[in-house]
């Protein structure tokens, strides 16, 4: 049946959700995940610049004093300055408070028009860091980019989910985070390039190269059709339905657009989403909303991602050679997301997030291992050879790709999909904003952290990672293949989760708007399941 018809919850009375995946769909898919590209160019074009001479030069002098000058210094203070990481981290506070408002102009105004807004913000911010002569532009415009981030990371994600059938929803989905990675790579690249730009200007190249991206998903977006959840939820039904049968290619699309009008009809009695989400019903999606995002930032990838190019400066690399490292993990960080699209709806959100974890666990260990035999607690070391540097690159690249099949793409996908419709804009909100917000804390103190942890913060991170795979082991449920709005069945089916479940709601229409009466929950659960089998 592949390619058919999938099979329905409703006892057989009708006919299932269409499950193949149309050329429409995956080029709108395409065009909207770019906005992955915002963020993922800002991740590595922040790190590089931090490493060129002239960009110190210009706006951290202290910083490249103590870099070439200071010999008393080790490695693990060498770069540590308060000003340099507020220049990162200042992306995501803006970030942070930007999801609030986009979570209000994505609900009122529609997916689309939240990432318009995002790709503006985000040229805005890129000419101004590309023109700054001083610390103040440089921050503001660190601040626009974050708006134009908070935009997009907020309404991307939702919006993949939302237009994706749910066989190929984990696929789709992850293109987020394959633009991210492609972002990362292609400004590691121009950095690499810049660098070698006579007359300390390069740096500017790098910034202003911000808004080719950010044109790609504000031009994108005024293209790219509004969700059918969207348009139900704003009024627009007719359209709605005849956007639903365009996207799904099929002309009967009775049986979906049925469970989207009634899961809207939930959401519209709610009049305060963000009480609603601290109900007891919502303890498991909220839970998710929280701890995923928290999880995904302690295990340590953005101190990689960030400060990679000091990082291997640090252990012996020269500066354009530490530039080519960071376009190596790049290149790995592509290509394991790209595993990670293909296996996602074969293998599981659980397998690769356990798998991840126990090769993140490994790899972290090794390189924390070869820093402390290395430089000790000194940061002190006088034959640093480059068998040892190209050692901690390579297992800095495993980390890497196991990162980026599992925690990357999956820490954006899994807070989209399991939020029913009455809390997603807020769950999502909710999401981001502990996204930003840890991103933001750990971009902060880590140059300071590494300066008194030393090598010790990488078994800290390590040791988080242990935590984050005995969680997905015990509370994660699997959603491959089930359509997003029949989530909530696998709450009522945990061992845990469906504690927080009244009795009385199994039986209830929920977001479906059929009944369910004459199932037990395990034969509604088994009814789900099964569409892993068609």
């Amino acid at each position: 049946m592949a390619g058919g018809a999938m099979v329905s919850t409703d006892g057989g009375r009708g006919k299932g959700y269409p499950a193949r995946m149309t050329l429409y769909v995956f080029l709108t898919c395409v065009v909207a995940s770019s906005g992955g590209l915002i963020f993922g160019y800002d991740v590595g074009v922040s790190g590089g610049v931090t490493s060129m001479d002239s960009f110190l030069l210009t706006f951290f002098p202290s910083v490249y004093k103590k870099e070439k000058q200071d010999r008393s210094t080790g490695i693990y203070c060498k770069f540590d300055s308060q000003l340099l990481t507020a220049f990162t981290s200042s992306l995501y506070v803006a970030a942070l408070l930007t999801s609030f408002i986009a979570s209000l102009v994505t609900d009122f105004f529609g997916r689309k028009w939240s990432m318009f807004r995002g790709g503006m913000a985000f040229i805005l911010g890129a000419g101004i860091n590309a023109t700054a002569d001083n610390l103040f532009m440089l921050i503001l415009g660190r601040f626009l980019l974050g708006v134009g981030v908070g935009y997009a990371i907020q309404s991307v994600p939702i919006y993949l989910s939302e237009i994706a059938p749910p066989r190929r929803r984990g696929m789709l989905n992850i293109m987020f985070q394959l633009m991210v990675t492609i972002g990362i790579l292609i400004a590691n690249i121009i950095n690499y390039f810049t660098n070698k730009i006579e007359g300390a200007w390069g740096w500017r190249v790098s910034l202003a190269f911000a808004c080719v991206p950010a044109a790609i998903i504000a031009v994108g977006s005024l293209v790219l059709p509004e969700t059918p959840n969207s348009l139900i939820e704003r009024g627009h039904t007719e359209e709605a339905e005849a956007t639903l049968r365009l996207i799904r290619g099929v002309d009967d699309i009775s049986l979906e657009f049925r469970d989207l009008v009634a899961a809207n009809k939930r959401c519209k009695e709610i009049r305060d989403p963000w009480s609603v989400i601290m109900e007891r019903k919502y303890r498991p999606q909220l839970a998710m909303a929280i701890l995923i995002p928290f999880f995904q930032q302690l295990t340590g990838i953005n101190i990689i991602m960030f400060y990679a190019p000091l990082i291997y400066k640090a252990v012996g690399f020269s500066g354009q050679t530490s530039l080519v490292s960071t376009v190596i993990i790049g290149t790995v960080n592509v290509v394991a997301t790209l595993i990670s699209i293909i296996t996602v709806d074969k293998v599981g959100r659980r397998g690769l997030l356990l798998h991840g974890g126990v090769q993140m666990l490994i790899s972290q260990l090794i390189v924390g291992t070869l820093i402390m035999l290395k430089f000790g607690s000194t940061g002190e070391a006088t034959d640093i050879s480059k068998a040892y540097a190209s050692c901690v690159l390579f297992f800095i690249c495993v980390y890497i790709a196991a990162f980026a099949w599992s925690w990357g793409p999956l820490g954006w996908l899994i807070p989209s999909e399991i939020l029913s419709l009455e809390i997603r804009s807020v769950g999502q909100c909710i999401a981001v904003s502990v996204n930003m917000f840890f991103t933001f804390v750990i971009a902060q103190i880590f140059l300071t952290a590494l300066c008194h942890m030393k090598y010790g913060l990488f078994f800290f991170f390590a040791g988080w990672v242990v935590v984050m795979t005995v969680f997905v082991a015990l509370f994660l449920p699997e959603t491959k293949n089930i359509p997003i709005e029949e989530m909530s069945l696998l709450w009522k089916e945990h061992w845990f989760w469906s504690r927080f479940i009244k009795d009385e709601e199994n039986t209830e229409t929920g977001n479906l708007g059929r009944p369910r009466g004459g199932y037990s929950r395990v034969q509604v659960a088994a009814k789900v399941f099964s569409r892993n089998r068609v």
